[in-house]
């Protein structure tokens, strides 16, 4: 039976991402695993998130990989040098020292490959899976690219979602009030990166077949 993962927000954290992947999930080629997005910035292993990644694609297990606001940031950044500076001040730097460059016009091809080739949505028969949230104002939610990003405090719309479950992350929780959600949305950021922050410092996953959370402390 196909197992289906999603994870929350890594944030440059490549040891504990590994730790919940392998030792945790022990994940199989057969499974399904949805990244939620922020693979990138404010941890110190950024280059190495993405490698993981990377790797384990090229191995033959199955990582969809969505964008988040951070892997968007730094796109921006590759092209426009005032958004080099907003990305610089919010994590971007951390990145940068990751990858040992000092400009982006250094990072090789097939990293801005992989953030280009990030997705704002995916969408099953019983899920969607997207970073930040969805614009339920819009009559069509999957419109507004933007929301998908950068969206908080929004409230599902049981009509626009059908039957489906949304997951997302994006806005760090703690794990008490992760594992105690309940309704047709789920926050699955742990706050992996913020080990400073009471309550915080979880890398999470939820197991959509089994309908439960697994989690692992921050590990760096």
């Amino acid at each position: 039976m196909e197992r289906i993962f999603a994870i929350g927000d890594i944030h440059g954290c490549a040891r504990t991402f590994e730790t919940l992947l392998i030792n945790q999930l022990q994940i199989q080629k057969s499974d399904s695993i949805y990244c939620i997005g922020d693979y990138i910035d404010r941890g110190e292993k950024s280059k190495e998130v993405i490698d993981f990644i990377l790797q384990l694609n090229w191995d033959g297990y199955h990582i969809n990989t969505l964008r988040g606001n951070h892997e968007q940031m730094m796109l921006d950044a590759i092209s426009d040098e005032a958004a080099l500076d907003i990305w610089m001040k919010n994590g971007g730097k951390a990145t940068m020292q990751s990858f040992g460059i000092d400009s982006l016009n250094d990072l090789p091809d097939k990293y801005e490959f992989f953030l280009n080739r990030t997705e704002f949505y995916f969408k099953t028969e019983e899920y969607i899976f997207v970073h930040a949230g969805l614009n339920f104002e819009f009559e069509n939610i999957f419109e507004d690219e933007e929301a998908m990003l950068w969206i908080r405090d929004f409230s599902p719309v049981q009509p626009a979602l059908g039957n489906r479950l949304l997951i997302h992350g994006h806005t760090p929780k703690s794990l008490k009030h992760i594992l105690n959600q309940k309704g047709n949305c789920l926050n699955i950021d742990g706050g992996c990166v913020y080990t400073n922050r009471r309550h915080l410092g979880n890398l999470v996953a939820f197991d959509l077949n089994e309908k439960k959370f697994i989690s692992v402390s921050n590990c760096e």
